[in-house]
């Protein structure tokens, strides 16, 4: 499938902000059923932009800005071409040995309740394929999506006792369950296209990766209850949200900020040129 995405970023600012220092974890990378057919990053301001990448071998650009502003807006516009893969991710440029995710952090610190849920799915008979799918399916009956109990900084203990959250609290649980099952797991963000016709979305998806010896990194999402698709489009993972969030950064000044984000995921046509910069 051809997706066209666009994913806008916008800061407003009460007061000036003196100096600014973003990190952005948004252009997707190629790798086997994903491939990048151009992407572009636009800065609505004077900005410096550095290219890089990070220890999970996720595509970063960092953008400087020195001088007052009131408001900042980042745009990306990147397509892609993907592929149905049952959820095999293969062919990643660069990637870390699995064992490095079975650490925990502070977003993925496993609760009592979450202990007793993940020993509960234990089946004698199963694969670790088989541990995984019901995972995945017991996430999505158990939990109910709600935008607004939760936020990026809401422990996944706390969402689960709560039963209530966003697709970034879903793919915390699975991954929590599944290290303590002795599996490795990481935290994906990414974008999703909606083939109910929905294009415009208030924010980018996550999902997760599990490692299954034999198979490698097999990617399921349980707000959504399967395994990825060529509807997703894979940016960057991590340990937790915080590794693999979109935007992070510090500024010095401004006062109080309101954030607005505008993601549209569609089918694209004729692809272009883009290429990453910053419009100056």
């Amino acid at each position: 499938m051809r997706l066209l995405v666009e994913h806008t970023t916008t800061y407003n600012y009460e007061q000036p902000v003196r100096r600014l220092i973003q990190l952005l974890r948004v252009t997707p990378s190629t790798f086997n059923g994903q491939s990048v057919l151009d992407c572009r990053v636009d800065v609505d301001c004077d900005a410096r932009v550095r290219e890089g990448r990070d220890g999970y071998g996720n595509g970063t650009h960092t953008i400087y800005v020195d001088q007052p502003i009131s408001r900042l807006s980042v745009t990306v516009t990147a397509r892609v071409l993907t592929e149905d893969r049952a959820g095999l991710i293969q062919g990643l440029g660069v990637d870390l040995p699995p064992p490095v995710f079975l650490r925990s952090t502070m977003l993925t610190s496993p609760t009592e309740d979450i202990r007793r849920f993940a020993d509960s799915l234990i089946r004698e008979e199963d694969t670790r394929l088989d541990l995984l799918h019901r995972l995945n399916g017991e996430i999505h009956r158990l939990m109910r999506f709600d935008t607004g109990v939760t936020n990026a900084t809401t422990p996944v203990g706390e969402a689960f006792m709560q039963r209530h959250g966003v697709c970034q609290d879903f793919t915390h649980l699975f991954v929590v369950a599944a290290r303590l099952r002795g599996i490795p797991a990481r935290y994906i963000s990414g974008h999703l296209f909606r083939r109910d016709g929905t294009q415009a979305q208030q924010a980018a998806h996550a999902w997760a990766e599990a490692w299954i010896d034999g198979l490698g990194w097999t990617a399921f999402d349980p707000t959504n209850a399967i395994c990825t698709d060529d509807a997703y489009v894979r940016v960057a993972c991590g340990l937790d949200y915080a590794d693999a969030s979109p935007v992070a950064g510090r500024r010095f000044g401004g006062g109080a900020e309101t954030l607005d984000v505008a993601v549209e995921v569609r089918k694209g046509t004729t692809p272009g040129q883009y290429q990453s910069q910053a419009q100056q």
